[in-house]
């Protein structure tokens, strides 16, 4: 009797359920509107809401991933903030950190197998990456961090404005350099999209140039003349550290009058500052920078370094892995109007260091890790 009591239509049918899900595994799909409102409507239908148990289904296991444009501090403090949404929101989410645009095709085609529910990439040469990113649009949810990729798939961006981040840095350098002089700009690639960004609103801010984000972007091998203020040269590194300090040591040589030596990308101004110190010129030779390292911060409350502007790392890790939850869960609206969330950037000069860096501290758990250091 008990044997066929299994055969009951409806015990039959979940035990055929679960060997189909068994055999098939489970899969993390795109977030389909269509499908979630016809279970909405089933439900509806029935008079009742969708079982806690396919709802728990939906949701246990739920993976997204976060890709970073290279290894650098930066990306530590958007790591913690991916960690501190992962604990949050009840997920898991993978950070990949590549060396080089080769090695983040590769990582981006891994997780396409790996059925993430979203990625969150900061693209390093998005005029060339389209297809690879549309690809991964396919798959999953997509949107970029940091830096953009207007021309693909992607479903948002979220970051800063890096033309306007780069007009404040250049109103930096006025400040350090008041009446002018010879400045020449680190960056670790051109090519990418935040760093030509920046970099034109740098040399924007500079000449005087009236608030163009769409401007074309000066070649890197022009010297460029303003009233006041000479960008003599723009080096690139490819996150070769140290080849970043070898550059600046290279550009000190060559030109001894330079005033004041600009770093776009977080490990470029600790670098220049060893350059400098190296040639005896700390002082002489002004530092503005872009991130917030801890050797920036520290030059910048020993009056090595004029000042900084810093972007908002741990809030791009926390809200990518926020909004790739919220999609892969069905909730569209949270996709930002206009399809950017603008997280702003401050400048950091040495009367406000000390209470920005006890803030990134306390986020990241650096102040707790301090606070029972013997």
């Amino acid at each position: 009797m008990q044997l066929l009591n299994l055969f009951r239509p409806n015990v039959l049918a979940l035990i055929l359920m679960s060997i189909g899900i068994v055999l098939t595994g489970c899969k993390i799909e795109k977030v389909d509107s269509d499908a979630s409102a016809s279970a909405d409507a089933a439900a509806e239908a029935t008079g009742g809401s969708v079982p806690e148990q396919v709802k728990r289904s939906q949701e246990d296991n739920l993976k997204v991933a976060y890709v970073t444009n290279g290894i650098a501090s930066f990306w530590v403090i958007a790591e913690a903030g991916c960690k501190a949404a992962e604990k949050d929101l009840g997920v898991e989410c993978l950070v990949r950190m590549p060396d080089g645009a080769a090695d983040q095709k590769r990582m981006l085609e891994e997780l396409i197998t790996d059925d993430v529910a979203g990625v969150a990439v900061s693209p390093i040469d998005p005029a060339n990456q389209t297809g690879i990113l549309n690809t991964v649009a396919e798959n999953t949810n997509l949107i970029t961090q940091d830096s953009d990729a207007p021309d693909s798939n992607r479903l948002a961006y979220i970051g800063m404005n890096n033309y306007q981040a780069g007009r404040m840095c250049g109103q930096l350098v006025k400040e350090a350099m008041p009446d002018g002089g010879d400045v020449i700009i680190f960056v670790g690639r051109l090519g990418q999209l935040n760093a030509d960004q920046r970099r034109q609103g740098v040399i924007d801010e500079l000449l005087n140039r009236d608030n163009d984000p769409e401007r074309a972007f000066d070649p890197a091998d022009k010297v460029l003349k303003g009233d006041k203020y000479t960008i003599l040269d723009t080096r690139t590194d490819n996150f070769d550290f140290a080849l970043a300090k070898s550059r600046a040591e290279d550009a000190i040589a060559k030109y001894p009058d330079v005033g004041c030596m600009v770093g776009l990308f977080a490990y470029n101004p600790p670098n220049i500052l060893e350059a400098i110190r190296g040639a005896d010129k700390v002082g002489e030779i002004k530092v503005v920078a872009f991130d917030e390292d801890d050797r920036t911060l520290q030059a910048i409350k020993d009056g090595e370094c004029y000042g900084t502007i810093v972007q908002n790392p741990f809030q791009y890790g926390y809200k990518s892995v926020e909004l790739l939850t919220k999609l892969a869960r069905g909730d569209k609206s949270a996709l930002p109007e206009g399809g950017f969330l603008d997280i702003p950037a401050r400048a950091i000069r040495q009367d406000n260091v000390q209470a920005y860096w006890d803030e990134l501290k306390a986020l990241t758990g650096q102040a707790e890790q301090e606070s029972v250091a013997p």
